[in-house]
């Protein structure tokens, strides 16, 4: 009887490899497939009046305020405060795109929450919970104040192949910007002291700051292409989500006969 064993060549190389990051690469090509497959599934959905037109604004916006965010404070931080605010953003712009009035005050300081509690984890792993915590304290106030006063991220919306960033927009983005500066500074002075205080404040300030400014302005843009995707181009990118998650699923495999160790 012949025994087949495990056999590598002498002086062969074995990379390791995070078990973490695998399992997390997993997740991730799972995901895909299933979005992928919301996207086929389009007709059965209900067409442009079913739930794709909010995924699709929520993907989009999570991309592009994340890659914002991660290019100036990191990509944790961009992976965090992007979800948390494109998945606000597209229920407020659904709502609008459908001709509806805003939502009650509630569910907006609930919007801010999110968003605040968003910028708190993406906070935390670098300056710790107090002062995490009390960043998403204070812009949650903040923003629901915003809410109160009339500015909210749908005012002024437009749907259009043209970018476009009104004089409200605009003095909103300036408010914005100062008053993540000046949040930054109140945490560091009561909170948790951070090395260079001013400068670190005046990067969130002015990440934040930009990323809105560049996402306002192209808004109309996103909000166009989320209600008139041709269903074809749906189609073929949702078959393009697929492909990508079965290539981030079968890693775990490739890693197993490529003789990589997981640490």
């Amino acid at each position: 009887m012949v025994v087949f064993g495990h056999f590598r060549k002498p002086g062969s190389t074995i990379v390791r490899m995070d078990h973490h990051t695998v399992a997390a690469i997993s997740i991730a090509g799972t995901s895909l497939d299933v979005l992928g497959s919301l996207y086929l599934a389009y007709d059965l959905l209900g067409g442009q009046h079913g739930p794709l037109r909010l995924l699709t604004r929520a993907v989009t916006y999570s991309i592009v305020f994340g890659v914002g965010y991660g290019i100036g404070l990191g990509p944790f931080f961009g992976l965090a405060a992007g979800i948390a605010t494109g998945v606000t953003l597209s229920i407020e712009f659904n709502r609008a795109a459908r001709g509806l009035d805003h939502y009650s005050l509630p569910w907006e300081a609930l919007f801010s929450a999110i968003r605040g509690f968003g910028f708190g984890v993406g906070l935390y792993r670098t300056l710790g919970f107090g002062f995490a915590a009390g960043f998403a304290i204070l812009i949650t106030v903040g923003q629901t104040f915003a809410y109160v006063r009339g500015m909210r991220p749908a005012a002024d919306y437009s749907a259009s192949r043209r970018p476009r960033l009104t004089h409200r927009q605009f003095w909103g983005t300036v408010v914005r910007t100062i008053g993540y500066i000046a949040t930054a500074l109140i945490c560091s002075t009561l909170i948790h002291h951070v090395d260079h205080a001013w400068s670190f404040a005046i990067r969130v300030g002015l990440v934040t700051g930009i990323v809105t400014g560049v996402g306002t302005t192209i808004n109309p843009y996103i909000e166009y292409y989320a209600d008139n995707l041709p269903e074809r181009r749906l189609g073929v990118f949702g078959i393009g989500l697929i492909l990508c998650g079965f290539a981030l699923q079968s890693l775990q495999y490739w890693l197993a006969l490529l003789d990589v160790r997981l640490t």
